[in-house]
């Protein structure tokens, strides 16, 4: 694209006027311009100037290339965004150059009638310059971002894998013993009934075993963990959950209500989506167990449509913020004081991986999780 320029004698008598000035304006320029010390490099900043000032006094003279006025900005974008310095100083700069060679060309004493039209292409050709340097400036700065987002996030899945390799070697040095535990415990109860505390110890094994689980599941090497796929009665499941957690739920004094449609089954790993509703239904439980004012309630509601199945667990607990919510599902971010932060994101790789999907929302007195699934939906 060209910029067509008339060549009298008002022009040609600007373009002396312009380089007879040269150093004034470069002189002046430079004394008011914003410069950042510690990553400007001051010298490159005058060269960049001159360049520009000597093409506004090609424009004036002669048919002048956008393709040249767009190379020299894109070398300064460029130049900017490897001292990552902001792209502010620049226009600001930039728009200082132009009023002051506008007020040159008051200074040329060029006729009246030719001063609009100089002007405008002054106004024209600095336009152009900062739009080309500005838009390749967010081009390469987005790059940049793009590149390092890939980064974090391949060396945030690296962490995880390193952390899944550990936590499986972990599990399987622990689990022998623990697994022997669990049964003489209940060889214990078989031929003791009445010994005490063997419910409890029973119990919190179960916990213990609960709580190893979570951190295999960080893992991506799922084959440590064998699937079964079955249909799957979810009323028997949340049953048994609830009655896991029967201990917790008296000790802190929750009223569970459940509403749940008899006949909902769904297809995939039961030992996994009873994981998913152990965790879910703990968090209530330690959600309410700070609650002082209200009385404290947890509801179940299970249900299912033409296209979906669906499961939600509420608590009037403290409610949770915005912010909270973006991030609960992250691994090992938590709101409680000494959570792991990997409960939730186990919930929801366990439900991805059966092609579902969790969300929640909280307002005041009710935080909800819930869970849909397409009826068919297992893919493991």
């Amino acid at each position: 694209m060209e910029t067509n320029i008339q060549k009298n004698s008002g022009y040609k008598q600007l373009s002396q006027f312009l380089k007879n000035n040269e150093n004034t304006f470069i002189d002046s320029w430079e004394k008011q311009i914003v410069v950042n010390n510690d990553k400007d490099d001051k010298e490159q900043i005058r060269k960049n100037g001159i360049l520009m000032y000597q093409l506004i006094i090609d424009s004036v003279l002669e048919d002048y290339s956008d393709d040249t006025i767009k190379l020299l900005a894109h070398k300064i974008a460029q130049e900017r965004a490897d001292a990552n310095i902001n792209i502010g100083d620049f226009v600001y700069n930039v728009n200082l150059g132009r009023s002051i060679i506008v007020k040159q060309v008051f200074l040329s004493r060029i006729l009246v009638e030719e001063l609009q039209s100089i002007i405008d292409l002054i106004n024209k050709q600095f336009d152009k310059f900062c739009y080309y340097a500005v838009s390749k400036y967010t081009e390469i700065k987005d790059i940049k971002l793009n590149e390092k987002n890939i980064f974090i996030s391949q060396s945030h899945k690296d962490r995880l894998s390193i952390l899944g390799q550990m936590s499986s070697s972990f599990v399987h040095e622990f689990r022998n013993p623990l697994t022997s535990v669990i049964g003489f415990v209940k060889l214990l109860k078989d031929n003791h009934p009445s010994m005490p505390y063997l419910d409890i110890i029973s119990q919190e094994l179960e916990q213990l075993k609960f709580r190893i689980t979570q951190f295999l599941h960080t893992s991506k090497m799922n084959t440590v963990i064998e699937s079964k796929i079955e249909s799957i009665s979810l009323n028997n499941v949340l049953e048994e959950v609830v009655h896991f957690l029967y201990p917790s739920i008296v000790d802190n004094n929750i009223e569970v209500t459940t509403n749940i449609i008899t006949d909902v089954e769904v297809i995939g790993d039961k030992n996994e989506l009873k994981q998913v509703f152990l965790n879910l239904l703990i968090n209530a439980i330690d959600a309410l167990s700070e609650e002082k004012e209200n009385k404290r309630k947890i509801n179940i509601t299970a249900e299912a449509d033409l296209d979906t199945i669906s499961v939600s667990i509420s608590n009037n607990g403290a409610s949770l913020s915005t912010d909270e919510i973006k991030l609960i599902f992250e691994p090992f971010y938590s709101t409680k004081k000494l959570g792991t932060g990997i409960g939730l994101f186990v919930c929801k790789k366990i439900i991805e991986s059966h092609n579902g999907k969790i969300s929640c929302t909280s307002i005041k007195d009710l935080t909800t999780f819930k869970i849909t699934f397409p009826i068919n939906f297992a893919d493991k």
